[in-house]
């Protein structure tokens, strides 16, 4: 738990592409400053660690991201990362691409959801029983959280939808059965909040690169879970942080807090 201990305190960054003419570097290192000075309990990395796979792209994202003083970084690769082969490497240098964290008041189950060679992605069916009996390890009044590289529904923004995973209507199925709170993606660089059903899927942008869309600027999201709310803030590297949504909890699951919904729908 983060220094009050009625509060959990997580960072989502994703979509670093290190290796990347539009990489920049200090904007990756002011990220790990601000995350060290927040002190989380845990650290999201949603994929994209570097441009092409490569085993150098790797090793440097490696370097760039171990002064990240947290004891539970949860990572995953996406599309980029798994060019070349370079899942292989992802494994080497992270560790497991399909994982879940457990703590007093939350549950996190993140799974690859890349293809080799390949920008759109897949669960796969020979997955959602895996996905299942993670979630079943939780206790009534835990959190849930979901977390994946693609798009599980569209984004305004991002163009054609090639970018939701192939199985998007399988894995909802899934998630929804399994009571899930929060599903947290990247990919396409567009920070965005969806609402389906009593589910919140929240995509962040891009840290550290300069593809970005529109008047988008580099950003990633900072998550606050105490026992009756959650609120959920945009962080820009060197710059500002804006609220984006605040959440409600009761009987273990989260409601939207009506208070904060037109601020949502003008987080583009």
């Amino acid at each position: 738990m983060s220094e009050n201990n009625n509060e959990t305190v997580i960072v989502q960054i994703s979509d670093i592409h290190v290796g990347e003419a539009e990489f920049v570097p200090s904007l990756l290192t002011r990220c790990v400053d601000e995350i060290n000075e927040l002190k989380p309990d845990i650290v999201m990395i949603t994929g994209d660690f570097t441009g092409m796979g490569y085993r150098r792209e790797y090793d440097t994202v490696r370097n760039y991201l171990q002064p990240i003083k947290c004891k539970n970084i949860i990572t995953q690769p996406g599309n980029h990362d798994s060019r070349n082969v370079g899942y292989m490497h992802f494994e080497d240098v992270f560790g497991q691409r399909y994982s879940s964290l457990k703590t007093d008041d939350l549950i996190i189950v993140a799974a690859d959801s890349s293809e080799p060679d390949l920008d759109n992605g897949q669960i796969g069916r020979e997955y959602y029983k895996w996905i299942s009996g993670e979630f079943k390890k939780s206790e009534p009044q835990d959190l849930k959280i979901f977390s994946m590289h693609h798009h599980l529904i569209p984004i305004p923004g991002t163009g054609r939808e090639r970018n939701i995973v192939h199985d998007a209507g399988d894995v909802l199925e899934v998630l929804v059965d399994c009571n899930v709170d929060i599903v947290l993606c990247g990919h396409k660089h567009v920070p965005y909040i969806w609402r389906v059903e009593d589910m919140y899927i929240i995509t962040a942008g891009t840290v550290s690169s300069l593809r970005l869309r529109g008047k988008i600027e580099p950003n990633y999201n900072i998550i606050y879970v105490r026992e009756n709310e959650i609120d959920i803030y945009r962080r820009f590297p060197f710059d500002r942080i804006e609220k984006i949504i605040g959440l409600e909890r009761k009987s273990g699951k989260s409601k939207l807090n009506d208070k904060f919904i037109k601020e949502t729908s003008k987080s583009k």
